[in-house]
C-alpha cells in the first residue's frame, strides 16, 4: 500500500501529497490541484494589459458597512461550491452571534474561486473548486445582513509561479524554490505580480465582497530556506520589501472603497523582529483597516512564555498576544524602524514616532480545529473570552475542514466569564 505523508502548515491545512481532502457532511470532497495548460505567457503581458486600461469588472455593487464587532468563520474554496455544505455554514451564522463569513477568493493553489472574463485573471479560474454562482451567493448573504470577506492568498502561488518562473523565489543552482509541501512562492519584490493582485482585488470588490483579506503576505518558511534566492528583493530587508508591497496595495485598492485586512503569523503580535518572513506588526498597521494575527495556540512552540504544553494554555496565549498587539497598535512610539515611522533623534535607545491606532484594528484568528489534540468547546470558548478580556470584540475562526464542531457547541451556550 502506498504511503501518504501528511503535513500541516500555519493555517491548519492538512496536505496529503498534492491531494487535499475537505471533510463534508456525511462524506469527503476530494480536490486535485488544477494542472490544465494555459495560454497566459508572461507577467509583463499582464502589466501591459493593465496599462491599456483593460476594464476590471462591472459597476460595483452595494456593500454592507463593516459591523462594529465582526465575528466570522472561514469557508473554503471547495465548500463555497458545494451548496449543501455552504448552506450549513450560513445556518450557523444565522443562528448564533456570528455575523460574517470569510470566503476564499484564491486559495493555496493560486486558482480563483469564481468565473471572470477579465483577461488578466481568466486563465487562473479553478475548474475544480469554486462557485459559478458566487455573485448570487454573495447577494443572498447580503440579504441576510451577513458581512462578506474575501480571502486572497498572495505570495504562496504555485500556479502563477509555474506560468512565470522568473518571478518566483529561486533555488540556488537553478530552478524554482519550493517548500516542504512542494508549493512555490512568488518573490515579494516582483512588481509585475503586484499589479495582478491589485486587479484581482478590484474585480473581487466589484463582485460584491465587502472586505478583502490578504493571507500569505510574507516571504516563505517551512522549507529548505538556505536554498532560497530572492532575485526581486535584492538589497532590501524582508521587512522593507513587504512594506513596499503594502504601500502599493493600499494606494491602488483603497480608492475602490474596499475595506482591507491582512493576516500575520500569531507571533507577530509579540515579536518585534520579522521572524525571517518580513512580517512586523507596525509595518502592516498603517496600510490596512484591520490586522489579524493567527494566534492558534497549537501553533506556538513548546516553551513559549514558559508553557511546556501550549495547548493547555489557550486562554493565556490569546490574552497575551492580544494585550501586546493592542498596546503596540495604540502606542505613539516604537523601537521598530519602518517607512511610515519618524525617527526621534534625541531618544536612547532609538525610538520612532508612529500613528496611534484603535485597539479595535486588531482582530485575531482563533482555533476551532483538532491539532495536535482535540480542541474542546472549553478551549474554543477560552479563546473568545481572552479576546474580550483584552478589550477586543471581533474574531475570526479557522477550520480548514469547515466543520467548526467545538465552535458550534460553544456558541450554543452562554459565554463563559471564567478563563479555562
Amino acid at each position: 500500500m502506498q504511503k501518504i505523508r501528511l503535513f500541516i502548515n500555519e493555517r491548519g491545512w492538512f496536505i496529503v501529497a498534492c491531494i487535499v481532502a475537505v471533510a463534508a457532511m456525511g462524506g469527503a470532497y476530494i480536490y486535485l490541484p488544477n494542472s490544465m495548460s494555459v495560454s497566459y505567457s508572461s507577467g509583463a503581458a499582464a502589466v501591459e494589459a493593465l496599462k491599456q486600461n483593460v476594464p476590471t469588472s462591472t459597476k460595483p455593487l452595494a456593500h454592507i458597512k463593516t459591523p462594529e464587532s465582526v465575528k466570522s468563520i472561514y469557508m473554503s474554496q471547495c465548500v463555497v461550491g458545494t451548496k449543501t455544505f455552504r448552506n450549513s455554514l450560513v445556518e450557523l451564522v444565522d443562528t448564533t452571534e456570528l455575523n460574517s463569513i470569510i470566503i476564499d477568493i484564491r486559495d493555496f493553489t493560486g486558482m480563483i474561486s469564481f468565473p471572470t472574463d477579465n483577461p488578466i485573471l481568466k486563465d487562473s479560474v479553478s475548474d475544480a473548486c469554486g462557485a459559478t454562482d458566487m455573485k448570487q451567493f454573495i447577494d443572498s448573504l447580503h440579504a441576510k445582513n451577513i458581512y462578506v470577506i474575501g480571502r486572497i492568498t498572495v505570495f504562496q502561488n504555485p500556479h502563477y509561479s509555474k506560468l512565470h518562473p522568473e518571478e518566483a523565489v529561486q533555488k540556488k543552482g537553478g530552478g524554482v524554490w519550493k517548500d516542504y509541501k512542494g508549493l512555490a512562492f512568488v518573490d515579494v519584490g516582483s512588481r509585475p505580480y503586484w499589479d495582478t493582485v491589485v486587479e484581482l482585488s478590484k474585480v473581487s470588490y466589484a463582485l460584491g465582497f465587502d472586505e478583502l483579506n490578504y493571507d500569505y503576505v510574507r516571504f516563505p518558511s517551512d522549507g529548505p530556506m538556505s536554498q532560497a534566492v530572492y532575485t526581486h528583493s535584492i538589497g532590501k530587508s524582508k521587512g522593507q520589501a513587504l512594506e513596499e508591497f503594502f504601500i502599493y496595495l493600499s494606494e491602488n485598492v483603497r480608492p475602490t472603497g474596499a475595506v482591507l485586512s491582512a493576516d500575520l503569523f500569531g507571533m507577530a503580535a509579540t515579536n518585534y523582529d520579522d521572524m525571517g518572513i518580513g512580517q512586523v506588526l507596525e509595518r502592516a498597521l498603517p496600510y490596512f483597516d484591520y490586522v489579524s494575527p493567527m494566534v492558534y495556540p497549537s501553533h506556538y512552540p513548546s516553551g513559549f512564555n514558559g508553557y511546556k504544553n501550549v495547548n493547555q494554555h489557550s486562554y493565556d496565549i490569546v490574552k497575551l498576544a492580544m494585550d501586546t498587539a493592542a498596546k503596540r497598535a495604540e502606542a505613539t512610539t516604537t523601537t521598530v524602524a519602518a517607512i511610515a515611522h519618524t525617527r526621534l533623534a534625541t531618544s536612547s535607545p532609538q525610538l520612532y514616532g508612529k500613528q496611534s491606532y484603535s485597539r479595535s484594528k486588531i482582530r485575531p484568528w482563533l482555533q476551532s480545529f483538532n491539532y495536535p489534540v482535540v480542541y474542546t468547546p472549553a478551549m474554543v470558548g477560552a479563546q473568545i473570552q481572552a479576546t474580550y478580556d483584552a478589550g477586543l470584540t471581533s474574531y475570526f475562526f479557522w477550520d480548514a475542514a469547515n466543520k467548526y464542531s467545538a465552535l458550534r457547541q460553544t456558541l450554543s451556550k452562554p459565554a463563559s466569564s471564567t478563563p479555562q
